[in-house]
């Protein structure tokens, strides 16, 4: 019987623990490299951070298993069992520019159900935190459920890259949407945002290209809250592939899915 009481305490603890050592970082040089392109991005901090919740779940829990950002379960196929889906620092480029605006993401999915979405923007000190049909909470006070908006209404999160060009729906569509709603955004850290959507300062929220570490946590949050979480076309995300994601209220969504991305929500 999985003790979910005692996960959940071990995670607020690890989260603290890793905060320490990352605000620690900012008073020491950062050894950075890149991965696929300049902008994506990999420090030292990023590593050790994801190895040191690794080797903390794999001493409590060995019969988890992980998908980590930096290489953890790069093999995992499967969506049976207890799996954690990490991203160490979510926002890397905010956090080597700017140290703020990035966050430690963690989802805990048991057979592909969501159990328990951790999202914690770590120089505000801030946890988003979900346990599927228990509740969302933001630093321990509940969060309301998400309110319809319309899209002249709306504030959304895309970033200006996608505006430019992408593969997924036409720049037309986009710079319609863009017209239209009440402005725009782009935070640089795809958990945050997700969050940011939750809380209610966006109303949705765009992505192009996200891995699951990017959005196991997220999802949790937004569709305990009533908001729905599918690709650019509408569709169901797969937990262990990479994909394009679209978040918002139920009825942004169907608005722009049918105005902006010519496809329906049924």
């Amino acid at each position: 019987m999985t003790d979910w009481i005692q996960i959940d305490t071990y995670v607020r603890q690890w989260l603290k623990e890793a905060r320490e050592n990352i605000l620690d970082s900012f008073n020491h040089t950062l050894n950075i490299q890149t991965k696929s392109d300049r902008n994506d991005l990999v420090t030292n901090i990023d590593k050790e951070t994801e190895l040191f919740l690794v080797n903390n779940i794999m001493k409590h829990f060995p019969n988890h298993r992980i998908v980590g950002e930096e290489g953890h379960g790069k093999d995992i196929n499967q969506e049976d069992g207890i799996i954690w889906i990490i991203d160490p620092i979510d926002g890397t480029v905010n956090f080597v520019h700017q140290q703020r605006n990035f966050a430690i993401s963690i989802g805990i999915y048991e057979n592909g159900r969501g159990k328990f979405g951790y999202i914690y923007d770590v120089v505000q000190d801030e946890l988003y935190f979900v346990e599927a049909g228990k509740g969302a909470f933001f630093n321990g006070q509940p969060i309301p459920l998400l309110e319809a908006t319309k899209v002249e209404n709306a504030i959304i999160g895309i970033n200006s890259s996608w505006i430019i060009s992408n593969r997924h729906i036409p720049v037309g569509n986009l710079h319609d949407l863009v017209r239209d709603s009440r402005a725009t955004r782009s935070l640089g850290a795809a958990s945050l945002e997700f969050a940011y959507v939750a809380t209610g300062r966006l109303d949705a929220y765009i992505a192009m290209r996200l891995s699951p570490w990017d959005f196991a946590a997220g999802k949790l949050l937004i569709e305990e809250l009533g908001g729905v979480v599918s690709t650019v076309k509408g569709e169901t995300l797969n937990l262990l592939e990479s994909s394009t994601v679209f978040v918002s209220n139920k009825a942004l969504h169907k608005e722009i899915l049918t105005n902006y991305f010519n496809t329906s929500n049924d």
